[in-house]
Order: structure tokens, then sequence, then C-alpha cells
């Protein structure tokens, strides 16, 4: 059932998107295929190039975290040994560049005694100096097989130039025998220095300095990752490091060599330097170790020890990357157009986030070579995709919604039938009680001008002046209920009550007698004059909801409440005011621009209404006194009320053009029992 309505709805998407948005989703959806599938480790451009995606370097910090966080921890490796010459050799040998020679040559006549394996040196010779005959010497007597370090001036032009590339051939020319030979001391880094991969074999050079020590055929054609290791134990407090080092001076005397002959016996010997920032690399362990570079001899001594141990690590192949790329970019839409509740999306939203995460980590835990996962690139295009069909699903549905909703509002206000789309289950038959504030208008004299001009002018003034109601209602956030010929019946509160209802629904009955005095002082010429826009707005309790048949369905709201306004609207005229509203009402709105209208009977009422009109213009203190002249009089014995009376003319005659004033001195001239006016 999920998966016909998650095809449906794609299928929908597809075939409402249109051509445009449907091409501008699928070059999304490649570029989030590409993202995450891409081995981040090659280059756009193939090799030598140096364009990049925008996440290497995100993906090369998240490998190195996963590297290190399950790098194998090990106990001291008893097969590989690092002589070294350090900065305290430099002192004592007074030589810094090139490294004393005659020293190598003492050391290495030593090593060969002592049963070394092989021996490694990463040293290039490139240069002429005193003691080169006393080095040849040395290694045309060597029996232990000895590899000389080799470098090519097409592999590197910052360290060898052409004149030392001469002199490297000659030297090594001169020293070979059946015994020593030349092998490839380069490392392979990236722009920051560091050190992850083995070096790509080049045409012409020897082997690999590891793999010329120890010939490995499963590793000739490798160009995986190096396979680094951390310490396991602790001496004295410190890490232990994996690969032991002796200084050379020490193998260069005879008696100390002897004495250290156990510690090379049997063991593979790299000898190179150990010199403060000189061929020093970043490795992913950089953060895990007291030093954060490594010496290029203990890169050397690692892959050595990488090939001793045969984890040759395996590499993920492409086409997994490419088929893990489909499946995420998959996933994403997939979740997108499920459309998926809180209570489902947060978890479905955390397994795939778990999946996308835990993968690279997972395999990096069981040895396989992770540099080549996009994790970043996973996450990221995981991210594109989901954006992508949902951009184009939210389109699809928003032009869908505004649709339906422009066929609904044939019937519904807007806001009901946004609320109806959103909840389709209340379009159901059924009504519930509300308290809400309801308001009527009407436009006076437009029943008699509508015989006076053609039908068409009707029209158009008619449909003018309900839009310019309409647009009040709505912009005050107020539910058109219904038009009744020029009239216009609205209410707040329902089908959503909000807290400044009451506010709205006195600020929008002002404004549609403002609309109403634009729109009858802006008429067509040659139409005759229209009356006044008269409002009343009440507050109580009505039955709201859906009303009708199963073909035809008005949201509206019937009750008392709804009588109320309607008769206090049609209570203006004879009042001569234009907005009245009631007790409750008013009070509720929390204004203060209301001046009070008495008390009166509506027609075909028994419970009298007191009436306030907004008066936003009326001086506050006269709208004061106006409230203590009406309580006075309706609280006062009949001399007292004289003098209320009195008062109250005398308030009246201050404005003599305000009708409703005049009227209401009026009512409480001829008022009835209990101080009740009655329009009945």
């Amino acid at each position: 059932m999920l998966a016909r309505g998650l095809l449906r709805r794609g299928a929908r998407v597809m075939r409402d998107a249109g051509p445009w948005r449907l091409t501008g989703t699928a070059l999304l959806l490649l570029l989030a295929l590409f993202v995450a599938g891409w081995d981040w480790s090659r280059p756009l451009g193939g090799e030598g190039s140096q364009r990049e995606i925008p996440t290497a370097d995100a993906e090369r910090g998240l490998y190195d975290w996963r590297a290190a966080t399950f790098a194998p921890r090990v106990e001291q490796d008893k097969r590989v040994l690092m002589v070294v010459y350090d900065d305290q050799t430099l002192i004592a040998t007074r030589k810094r560049s090139p490294l004393d020679r005659g020293l190598l040559a003492r050391a290495l006549r030593n090593i060969d005694g002592m049963g070394a394996r092989s021996i490694g040196i990463d040293i290039l010779f490139d240069q002429p100096q005193d003691e080169d005959e006393q080095l040849l010497s040395a290694l045309k007597t060597m029996r232990t097989p000895l590899w000389l370090g080799y470098a090519n001036l097409g592999d590197n032009r910052e360290q060898i130039i052409f004149e030392q590339q001469q002199f490297l051939n000659r030297f090594i020319a001169q020293a070979r025998t059946d015994k020593v030979r030349p092998a490839s001391i380069r490392l392979e880094t990236d722009a920051y220095n560091v050190a992850r991969s083995w070096p790509s074999p080049t045409a012409g050079q020897p082997p690999l300095l590891s793999l010329a020590m120890e010939p490995s055929p499963p590793f000739l054609d490798y160009r995986g990752s190096i396979r680094f290791r951390l310490p396991r134990a602790l001496v004295d407090g410190a890490e232990e490091p994996v690969i032991p080092s002796l200084q050379i001076d020490l193998l260069a005397d005879p008696v100390m060599a002897a004495a250290l002959a156990p510690m090379v016996r049997g063991r593979h010997v790299l000898i190179g330097g150990d010199i403060v920032d000189i061929d020093r690399f970043e490795t992913p362990l950089s953060g895990r170790q007291a030093q954060s570079t490594m010496i290029g001899l203990e890169v050397h001594a690692t892959m050595l020890a990488q090939v001793l141990d045969g984890a040759r690590l395996r590499a993920v192949p492409g086409w997994l990357l490419w088929l893990v790329a489909v499946v995420v970019v998959f996933a994403a839409a997939l979740t997108c157009l499920a459309e998926l509740g809180r209570l489902w999306l947060v978890p479905a939203l955390a397994v795939q986030a778990v999946a996308i995460a835990g993968l690279p980590l997972w395999l990096q835990a069981q040895g396989w070579d992770t540099r080549g996962l996009p994790a970043v690139g996973m996450g990221l295009g995981w991210v594109i995709a989901f954006g992508a069909v949902g951009g184009a699903a939210r389109a699809v549905t928003s032009q869908q919604r505004r649709f339906a909703q422009a066929a609904l509002g044939k019937y519904l206000p807007r806001d009901i039938a946004a609320q109806i789309l959103a909840e389709p289950e209340k379009l159901a038959l059924h009504g519930e009680k509300r308290q809400i504030f309801t308001l009527f208008t009407d436009l006076e004299g437009f029943t008699k001008l509508s015989h006076a001009i053609a039908p068409e002018m009707v029209a158009q003034l008619l449909n003018r002046y309900l839009d310019m109601l309409s647009d009040v209602v709505l912009a005050h956030g107020g539910t058109i209920d219904k038009f009744v010929g020029d009239a216009v019946v609205a209410f707040w509160g329902a089908p959503i009550a909000r807290d400044d209802d009451g506010r709205n629904a006195a600020l929008a009955a002002y404004a549609m007698w403002e609309a109403g005095e634009v729109f009858r002082h802006d008429l067509p010429p040659g139409v005759p004059p229209i009356g006044r826009t008269r409002v009343g707005l009440h507050h109580g309790e009505a039955i709201v909801g859906n009303f009708g048949g199963e073909g035809r369905i008005q949201y509206t709201a019937l009750g008392d409440s709804m009588n109320t306004a309607s008769r206090l609207e049609a209570a203006n005229k004879p009042l001569e005011t234009t907005i009245l509203v009631s007790r409750e009402a008013m009070t509720l709105a929390g204004l203060d621009w209301w001046r009070p209208m008495g008390r009166v009977r509506l027609r075909g009422r028994t419970t009298p209404v007191d009436l306030f009109e907004p008066a936003p213009n009326f001086p506050v203190d006269e709208r004061e006194a106006l409230a203590d002249l009406l309580a006075a009089f309706d609280s006062a014995e009949a001399p007292a009320r004289a003098s209320a009376l009195a008062g109250l003319k005398a308030l009246a005659d201050r404005y003599p053009e305000d009708a409703g004033l005049a009227k209401l001195v009026y009512r409480y001239e001829n008022i009835g029992e209990g101080a009740v006016y009655d329009l009945g």
C-alpha cells in the first residue's frame, strides 16, 4: 500500500511538474548522484588535475578521523628498525647537508656484521662529499642486501635539480653490486603535505623502497591507503613508539654496535634523517600522537610493516560507490514523497542519518580502505535530492492547492477553503457551538439605485463594492459568511479563534464603513448618489459549521447572535448612526474609542441592548462626559434625570452636525419604561 501510494504521488508530481521544473529536478538529482558517488580522492580532471569537488577537504578530514579511530593498536614492531641522523648527530659531526657519509660508512660496516635482514637508505647521494670513497668502499663489501635511495628529476623537481640528478646516477652506478641496488624513496602527499596513500609507480623508476626490501606480489599494483598503526603499550607513562629507532652514532661505534647487535639481527634496517623541519609529513594520525608530523623514514617503515603483515586494504569498488549513491538519492526522494508526519519522519531521518554516517565507519572497522568513500558527499547528495524532490512536490502541491482553493472559493471563503484543503475531514456535515463576533453591513439606498441605472452598471458597482468590503474582512482575519444583495455577512472566532478576534472585528467594522465612504464618493459620472454603509457588530453564541446537502455545502453560522447583529445593523437607520456595536462586542474588543449611544430594545427582541459607536475623532473628555450623563440618567430619580437630559442637550448642541447625538437626545426625551427606547 505504501509503495503504491509513493509511486502514485511520484507519478503525479512528474505529470504536473511541467517540463522546465521536471528538467531542473532531474538535473539536481543527477548532481546529487554525482556528489554522493564521486571518489573525492580523484581530481575532477583526472591525474595531474588540481580541481576537486568542494567537499574534498571535509572528506579528507573525515577519512583521517576514521583511519586514526580504527588504526590497529600494536606492540612495538620487532621486524623493523630505524637508524637515524638526528639533530644531535648533526651537531657532533658539524655537517648538516650532505649528511656525514664517513659516519654512514662505519655504521654500515658494523650493521653488515650484525645479521640484518636488509638495509634501506632513505638518503639521496646527489652531491659530492669528501667521504664518498670511504662510503663507496663500504658499499662494495656489503653482504647484506642494501637499497640506495633514488629519486627521479621528473617526480621531484622541488627536491632535486639536473646537476644533482646526474651526480646521483653516477654515484649509484659506482656503488651498484649484486647486493647494492637503487630503490625509489618517493612518497605521495596532497597539497597539504599529508601522506595517506601509497605512491603511484613512475615509468623507469626502480621499485619502492618498502617493496624492494620485502618483495610482495600483492603489493606490486597496490595504490590504496597506508595502514598507519598506533602504539598499544605505555612505557614510563609514555607511548612506546611502534617502530623503534637508534642514533646512527651508536651503530658507528664498534663497542656500542656489539652491544646493540640483538636489536639489529633479523630486522629490516632503514637509515635516514630525523631532523627538525626536514622530510616531515602530516598523516591521518597527526592529531592522535604527541608529534604532529612523521618523518619520511617512518612512513617508509610503516609501509614496509604493512607489506610484512600482508595488510593490503580492500578498496571499495567503484560500482558499489555508485550503487550506494543511487540508494541514498532514492531514499531521500522516497522520504520526501512519503509526506510522513513528525511521529514517523524523525525516526525515518534518524535511521537514514545513522546509515549514511555509519557505513564508512563500519567498512573502516572491517578493514576496508574508505579513503575514496564520499562520507560527506553521501550526506550532501541526500540533502540535494531531498530538496530537489521536495521543491518539485511542494510546487506541484501548491499549484494543485491554488487550483482547488480557487474552485472551492466559488462556494466557500478563501480561508475556510484553505483549512478544508489542509484538513479535508472538515467537509463533514456538522456544526458546533462557538462564541463568535458577527458583523452585518448594508449599503443605504442601493436597492433604489439599482432601478435607476443599467443592469451592467449595477453589476459593476456591486462587484466593486463587495470586493472592497471583502478585502477588509480578509485583511482583518475574518471569515466571509455570505453576500445578500449588497449586504456582507462575516464573523470572527471560527473556524479558528484568536485572542485578537474582538479587536480585529471592531477595526474591520470601522474600516468597512470607511471603505463604503470611499466607494460612494468615487462613483462613475452619471451615477446618482449612494448612501452610507451601515454596520452592526455583536458577540454571542452561534452554531458554526458546514450546512447543506452532499451536492452543495456552505460554511456558515446560525443562531441568535446572527439575528442580533443583523438588527443592530438595521437600527442604524432610525438612530441615524453608521456603526452600532453591542456591549458584549465592545467589551471584548479592547479599544478605547467608544462612545455610548444608550439602551434600546431592537425590533423583534425583548431584551434591551446597550449600544456603542466607534468615535475615534470624538474628544475623549466628551466621550467620558457622555457616559457619565447616560449613567446618571439611568440611575437617578425624575428631578435628576432632567438635569442629566439638560447636560445631554448641551453636549449635542456643541456638535450640531452630529445626527446620532441629536437622535440620542430625542430618544432620551421620549424614553420608555426602564430607560429603554423601543425600536419595535
